[in-house]
C-alpha cells in the first residue's frame, strides 16, 4: 500500500497543508524547524495512534487550537518481481487499487476521534493499526538503553499494527488501572470518610479483579509480539554485525568490556554492514559469535508459567496492598513491563557500545517490518527520520538497500549534503523525489532542474522556526 496524499490541519506547526506522493523514495529536505519531521509524524500517529517523540498527545495540537486533524488517502499495491532483501517478498512493477480515506483527530479535551471514507465518527482505537507504518529515527538507540517506558511504547505500537484488539486490550487496561489509583489514594487518605473508605475498599477488590485479569491479557499480547520478532532479530543482528565475508565488526570490543567488567557509556560510532545475501536470512557461516537476544520481562511472570495465573497474581496484591495504599500506586502490572536486549547473555543496556546500540536498534525495527509483512501479506510504509545524519557510509548504503525495496517510503534530511548517494537508488530503478519543505517545490532527483508543483499545497500557512 502507499499514500497517495496527506492532509493536515493545526498538526504541530501546520496551520493547513496538503501534499501528493507517490510510490517510492520521497525525500522531505529542509532546515531544522521547517517542519518536515512533523509531517511524518503525523503518518506515524495516523497509523500507530501514538508518537515516538512524546507520550503526551497536546503537543501535537497547534498552540491556540483545540483539535488536529490527519487526512489521508491510501491505495493498495499489487506488487510483483524482485526480491526484499529483509522480508524475502517480491517488489517490482505496482498496481493501483481502490482509495481509502483514513481520517484522525486528537482533541484537547475530550476523545481523540477517527472515520474512515466519511464515514461515523469512530474511536481513534478502532482504526490505528490499518496503515501499517516502520519509522527509523534517531531516537532508536533509546530503545535500547533508555528506560522500559521506551520498550513498552514500542511494543504498544507493535500491538496496534500486529494483533486485532490490542488496542482496545491497551485502552481498557489504562482506564482499569487510573480507576485503581483513583481508589488507592481515596484509601490512603486518614481524615477520610469512614463509609467512603470501606466503599473504596469493596471497590478495590472488584477493580483489583479486572486489573488482573486485563494485565494478563495484554501481558500475553506483548509476549507474542517478542515470540513473532526475537528469531528475525537474533538473525538480523547477526547479518548487520557482520561484514560481506562473515567477519563480525563489534565482537572484539564487546568481548574485552566483558572480561574487564567495563560497561559502555557509548563509544565510538563503529560502523556496520550486512551481507548482500537476498533476504537478509543468512545461514551460520554468518552468524557473529556474540549473537543478540530478546527477552519479554513481565511484572506478572506467572503469565508465563501458569495457564491461570490469576489466583497467584492476587496474593501478590494482598502482600503489597500496604505498600500500594501508602504511595498511591499500582506496583505491578503490565505497565511496568520490560524488553530485555542480550549480547552473548550480558545486558545490552550496560555493556553494548554505540555502534551495537545502533545494530540492536536497527535489528529490532527491521524484525518489526517483517513481522508485519508476515502478518499482514504487505509491505509497510517505512519512514527514515534524519537517520542519515546519524549514520556512517557503510550503513546509510545498506538502509538505502532496504529502502529501495519498500512499496513506499519517507525520508527526512536536514542538508542536501544529508541525501544519500542517489546513484544507489538509479541502480535499483526507484522512483524518487525531493520536496523543499522551505517552498514545498517538488523535482526528480535525476534531473534537479525539473521541477513541477505538489497539488492543493498551502505553503504560506506554515509557521517556519517551530520545530
Amino acid at each position: 500500500m502507499y499514500i497517495s496524499r496527506l492532509a493536515l490541519d493545526y498538526f504541530r506547526s501546520w496551520r493547513h497543508i496538503v501534499l501528493d506522493f507517490e510510490p517510492g523514495i520521497t525525500l522531505l529536505q529542509g532546515a531544522n524547524g521547517l517542519g518536515k519531521t512533523n509531517i511524518v509524524e503525523a503518518l506515524e500517529v495516523l497509523s500507530t495512534g501514538s508518537s515516538h517523540r512524546t507520550s503526551n498527545m497536546l503537543p501535537l495540537v497547534r498552540r491556540g487550537e483545540n483539535k488536529a486533524t490527519v487526512r489521508a488517502n491510501v491505495r493498495e499495491m499489487d506488487v510483483r518481481g524482485g526480491s526484499d532483501m529483509v522480508s524475502g517478498k517480491d517488489a517490482g512493477s505496482e498496481t493501483n487499487g481502490d482509495v481509502v480515506t483514513y481520517e484522525v483527530s486528537i482533541a484537547t479535551k475530550g476523545a481523540n476521534r477517527g472515520r474512515i471514507d466519511n464515514g461515523p465518527s469512530l474511536y481513534m482505537r478502532d482504526i490505528v493499526g490499518r496503515v501499517p507504518l516502520v519509522s527509523f529515527t534517531p531516537d532508536d538507540q533509546r530503545l535500547v538503553s533508555a528506560d522500559p517506558s521506551e520498550r513498552r511504547a514500542f511494543l504498544d505500537q507493535a500491538g496496534t499494527m500486529l494483533i486485532p484488539g490490542y488496542a482496545d486490550c491497551l485502552h481498557d487496561f489504562m482506564q482499569i488501572a487510573r480507576q485503581r489509583v483513583a481508589l488507592l489514594k481515596q484509601l490512603g487518605e486518614r481524615d477520610g470518610d469512614l463509609d467512603l473508605r470501606q466503599a473504596s475498599l469493596s471497590g478495590l477488590e472488584v477493580w483489583t479483579g479486572q486489573f488482573i485479569d486485563k494485565g494478563v491479557e495484554l501481558t500475553r499480547y506483548r509476549q507474542t509480539i517478542v515470540d513473532e520478532i526475537s528469531p528475525d532479530f537474533s538473525d538480523l543482528y547477526g547479518a548487520l554485525s557482520t561484514d560481506g565475508r562473515g567477519q563480525e565488526q563489534d565482537g572484539d570490543d564487546f568481548e574485552e568490556r566483558r572480561v574487564s567488567g567495563v560497561r559502555s557509556s557509548g563509544g565510538a560510532d563503529e560502523g556496520i554492514s550486512t551481507s548482500h545475501a537476498e533476504g537478509a536470512g543468512l545461514g551460520r557461516e554468518h552468524q557473529p559469535e556474540h549473537s543478540a537476544e530478546l527477552r519479554y520481562v513481565p511484572s506478572f511472570e506467572e503469565v508465563l508459567s501458569s495457564e491461570l495465573p490469576q489466583p497467584e497474581i492476587s496474593r501478590h496484591f494482598q502482600r503489597l496492598y500496604p505498600g500500594e495504599v501508602a504511595r498511591g500506586r499500582n506496583l505491578i502490572g503490565p505497565h511496568r513491563d520490560d524488553m530485555e536486549f542480550s549480547l552473548e547473555g550480558y545486558p545490552a543496556r550496560e555493556y553494548a557500545s554505540n555502534g551495537e546500540t545502533w545494530t540492536l536498534a536497527l535489528a529490532l525495527k527491521m524484525s518489526l517490518y517483517r513481522a508485519i509483512s508476515r502478518r499482514r501479506g504487505e509491505k509497510p510504509i517505512v519512514v527514515l527520520d534524519d537517520v542519515f545524519a546519524q549514520l556512517d557510509e557503510t550503513r546509510r548504503g545498506k538502509i538505502l538497500d532496504f529502502a529501495a525495496q519498500q512499496d513506499q517510503v519517507f525520508v527526512t534530511v536536514a542538508a542536501v549534503s544529508d541525501i544519500p548517494d542517489m546513484g544507489r537508488l538509479r541502480r535499483h530503478a526507484v522512483p524518487c523525489k525531493v520536496i523543499k519543505v522551505a517552498d514545498l517545490q517538488v523535482f526528480d532527483t535525476g534531473d534537479a532542474d525539473s521541477r513541477g508543483g505538489v497539488d492543493a499545497v498551502d505553503a504560506s500557512n506554515h509557521d517556519e522556526g517551530v520545530a
